[in-house]
């Protein structure tokens, strides 16, 4: 006879269900020092806002004549390929938890793809606007403009080294649904890319 019978019947319920422990710890995706970092990260870049937004109210001709030289339809297209690298690494990820790790991979090559995509459009960009001038000491829009899109492609190919990074061992079968931290974490880095972009873009290209 058991003289502890609740005491066996919690072990039992324990060992039977092992998924509790897991699930009542889980609480952000990836790991806990990419959250301080998108913290930083989005702290750094609301500065920035803020200052570029500042600076425009007080030098509206000077903002207004930095904007007309920007290519609207770039930023657009470069929008596009952001969000649709997030859907990308999202989909990956969603694959490796539910054990495709072949077809991860592949999404994981379309979120690469998309995010060197968007450095080349933007390469092309500053490519012509150093044709045209640009030069970081001209004024105060060419000085936010470059710090601000240059900060922001820093972060873009910081994203995608790190989706080159994760492919192999998601194709090889090394991330599960158990063991997907560091893939989230990658794609967490990427979703705040992506986050800062839609706030840039109409900050920088749209509103006049």
């Amino acid at each position: 006879m058991n003289p502890h019978p609740s005491l066996k019947t919690s072990t039992e319920n324990k060992s039977s269900n092992p998924a509790v422990p897991d699930e009542a710890a889980a609480t952000l995706p990836g790991d806990f020092v990419i959250w301080l970092l998108v913290l930083l990260e989005m702290t750094t870049f609301a500065i920035l806002f803020i200052g570029f937004a500042g600076a425009r109210l007080a030098q509206p001709e000077v903002f207004a004549a930095g904007q007309a030289t920007l290519a609207l339809w770039s930023g657009a297209v470069n929008t596009v390929l952001l969000v649709s690298a997030s859907a990308c690494a999202a989909w990956a990820l969603h694959a490796v938890r539910t054990r495709r790790s072949r077809q991860a991979s592949w999404w994981l090559l379309g979120a690469l793809a998309l995010g060197i995509g968007f450095l080349v459009v933007k390469s092309i960009e500053y490519w012509h606007k150093w044709e045209m001038g640009l030069d970081f000491a001209n004024n105060t829009f060419d000085m936010l403009y470059v710090m601000l899109t240059g900060f922001h492609f820093l972060h873009a190919l910081v994203g995608c080294v790190l989706f080159a990074l994760v492919w192999a061992p998601t194709r090889s079968g090394k991330y599960t649904p158990g063991n997907c931290h560091t893939l989230e974490t990658v794609t967490v880095f990427w979703h705040m890319v992506d986050l800062l972009w839609m706030i840039l873009f109409p900050l920088v290209y749209v509103l006049r």
